[in-house]
C-alpha cells in the first residue's frame, strides 16, 4: 500500500476550485477530495495528508477536515486505519487513461443562441444564506404558519380547479391585487388586464427579448448592470451598447447608435444602487418616443428604500406606452415562490401572452391564489414593514461594521435601499481579496463581472438582509483577515 501523500499545492488548488460552489467548508473539501479521487489524480490506496497538516495547509479548522474525511470514508472513497492515516478505498482511471471530455464537439453542436447563452454565464443564486451572498431575503423571518393557513384554506375549497391549467396572462385576481398593489406603492398606471404573470424576472427579459428584438438590434444597457439582463438580451443576437453610470443614472452621449431597446434599473441601479434623475428619466422617454423604441424598467427591489421616500416608477411618466414594468415576489416573499410579473403596454398584451404559451404556459395556480389571498388580507404589507425595518437596521449595522473595521479595504457606495451594499476595493486587488474571502468562508459578489466593458471597477456587492446582526459581525470579522498590497489611490 502506498504511503506517498499528495502535495499541499495540489490539495490547495482543488480545494479553491471548489469554493466557486457556495456551500460550506466542509461541503466544499468533500467537493474537492472526491474530484481528485475520480479523476485519479490521487490514486488507489495512496495516503492522504494528516487531518491536522492539511487544515494548516488550507487554511481551515482540523475539525472541519475532520468531518470532510468521515464523510468521504462513509461514502466508500476512503478507509481509515488508527495509526497509520487515511488512504483511498476507491479504484478510479488517472485523468491520463479517460478519453477527454467532449466538451469541444458539445459547444460546436449548439445554436449561435446556445453559444451566447453559454458565454454569458450563468445567473447561479445562493442557496444558503452565507455572508455576505448577495440578493437574498431572510426566509427565517417568513410568516410561513400565515402562508400554510392560507394554502390550506384554498386546498379545501378549491383544490380541483386550481389543480387544473391556468390562465397564461395569469390568475384573475392576482393580477388585480398587483395592479392595486402597484397604483399605490409606486404610481404604475395600468390595469389588471395589463398584468403578464411570469415565473421570474429572468423569464420575462428572455421572453421579452425574443419578443422584441432582432438579430442586429440595438440595446442600451447600464454600465455596469445586471448580467442576467445582459445575458438574456444578449442571445437575441442584438448589440449590446454599454451606457456609463453616474450618481444620476444612465447618461448616454449623443454619439451613441439608435436604440431599439434600453434596459434600466432606474429606482436603485443595480449594482451602484443610484436613482435615475428626473430629468435623465423625462430624457430617455424622449428618446423612446422619437426612437419608438421600447424601455423596460426592472424594479426588482424597490419595496426595500430605507432613506427618504423612492421615486415613483419611471413608467408612471410614459405618457406614449414605451416603458415595459417589471417586478418580482422573490424578494419580497420569498424566491423559490417563483412569481413575477409585467405591467406592458396595451400594444403587447396579446403577443406576449401567446409568447408566453410557449414557454411554461402558466405559473403555479395555487401559488398564485395564495399570493392574492395574502396581498388581499393585509399580510403582504404587513410583512414588507416589518422587514424594511428589518433590512435598515442590518444595513446601517453593516455600514458600522465597514467603517470601524475595514476603512483601509472597503470603501461603501451610498446605499439607500435593496438587499445589498457596493464597496469599492483599492484597484487591482479583486481577485486576490476574493479569493483570500472564500479561504475564510465569506462569499464575495464580483463587482468586475457585471460590466461588459472592461476594466471594470474592483469592487463587491455585501448582502446583508438574509443576516442576522451576530452574522454580519462574524462575516466582517473574517474580513478583517484579508491582507493586499494595494492601497487606495486619492
Amino acid at each position: 500500500m502506498s504511503t506517498n501523500s499528495t502535495q499541499p499545492g495540489l490539495w490547495l488548488n482543488l480545494f479553491q476550485a471548489a469554493q466557486s460552489n457556495p456551500l460550506p467548508l466542509r461541503a466544499q473539501l468533500c467537493t474537492a477530495l472526491r474530484e481528485a479521487i475520480r479523476s485519479g489524480t490521487v490514486a488507489y490506496s495512496e495516503r492522504l495528508p494528516a487531518t491536522r497538516t492539511l487544515a494548516a495547509d488550507l487554511g481551515i479548522s482540523r475539525v472541519t477536515v475532520e468531518a470532510a474525511y468521515g464523510q468521504l470514508e462513509a461514502e466508500g472513497y476512503l478507509a481509515r486505519r488508527v495509526g497509520q492515516g487515511s488512504f483511498v478505498a476507491a479504484r478510479f482511471a488517472r485523468a491520463a487513461e479517460v478519453e477527454p471530455p467532449l466538451r469541444t464537439t458539445a459547444l460546436a453542436a449548439l445554436s449561435q443562441r446556445g453559444h451566447q447563452l453559454v458565454r454569458g454565464g450563468d445567473c447561479h443564486d445562493p442557496i444558503t444564506p452565507l455572508a455576505f451572498a448577495a440578493g437574498s431575503p431572510d426566509l427565517r423571518l417568513f410568516p410561513h404558519d400565515t402562508w400554510r393557513q392560507l394554502c390550506n384554506t384554498r386546498l379545501r375549497h378549491h383544490a380541483a380547479s386550481l389543480a387544473g391549467y391556468g390562465d397564461p396572462q395569469g390568475y384573475a385576481p392576482l393580477r388585480v391585487a398587483i395592479a392595486a398593489y402597484l397604483h399605490q406603492a409606486r404610481d404604475v398606471r395600468g390595469s389588471a388586464d395589463q398584468v403578464l404573470v411570469l415565473t421570474s424576472s429572468q423569464q420575462a427579459l428572455h421572453l421579452l427579448g425574443n419578443l422584441l428584438l432582432d438579430e442586429g438590434d440595438v440595446v442600451w444597457m447600464e454600465e455596469p448592470a445586471y448580467r442576467g439582463a445582459r445575458t438574456a438580451l444578449a442571445a437575441t443576437g442584438a448589440k449590446l451598447v454599454p451606457v456609463p453610470v453616474d450618481h444620476e443614472g444612465m447618461c448616454p452621449s449623443e454619439d451613441l447608435p439608435s436604440p431599439r431597446l434600453i434596459y434600466l434599473t432606474p429606482s436603485h441601479q443595480y449594482p451602484t444602487g443610484c436613482a435615475l434623475s428626473l430629468s435623465r428619466r423625462l430624457a430617455l422617454l424622449e428618446i423612446a418616443r422619437k426612437q419608438h423604441c421600447w424601455i423596460i424598467e426592472d424594479d426588482y427591489d424597490s419595496e426595500f428604500h430605507y432613506d427618504g421616500r423612492p421615486q415613483p416608477a419611471m413608467q408612471s411618466l410614459d405618457r406614449h406606452d414605451r416603458v415595459i414594468y417589471l417586478g418580482t415576489f422573490s424578494k419580497a416573499l420569498f424566491p423559490s415562490l417563483r412569481l413575477a410579473y409585467a405591467m406592458l403596454p396595451s400594444t403587447l398584451i396579446e403577443p406576449a401572452t401567446t409568447v408566453r404559451t410557449l414557454y411554461d404556459g402558466h405559473s403555479n395556480q395555487l401559488m398564485q391564489a395564495v399570493t392574492a389571498d395574502f396581498i388581499n388580507r393585509g399580510h403582504f404589507a404587513t410583512h414588507l414593514r416589518y422587514m424594511r425595518q428589518l433590512y435598515r437596521s442590518r444595513r446601517d449595522l453593516l455600514l458600522e461594521e465597514i467603517t470601524a473595521k475595514l476603512p483601509h479595504l472597503l470603501r461603501v457606495h451610498p446605499s439607500p435601499g435593496g438587499l445589498q451594499v457596493m464597496v469599492a476595493l483599492p484597484p487591482g486587488s479583486e481577485t486576490q481579496l476574493t479569493r483570500q474571502a472564500r479561504i475564510a468562508g465569506v462569499a464575495t459578489p464580483s463587482l468586475q463581472s457585471l460590466y461588459l466593458m472592461p476594466p471594470g471597477r474592483d469592487g463587491w456587492l455585501l448582502g446583508f438582509a438574509a443576516l442576522s446582526a451576530d452574522e454580519i459581525r462574524a462575516g466582517v470579522q473574517r474580513l478583517q483577515t484579508l491582507r493586499t498590497d494595494l492601497p487606495f489611490t486619492a
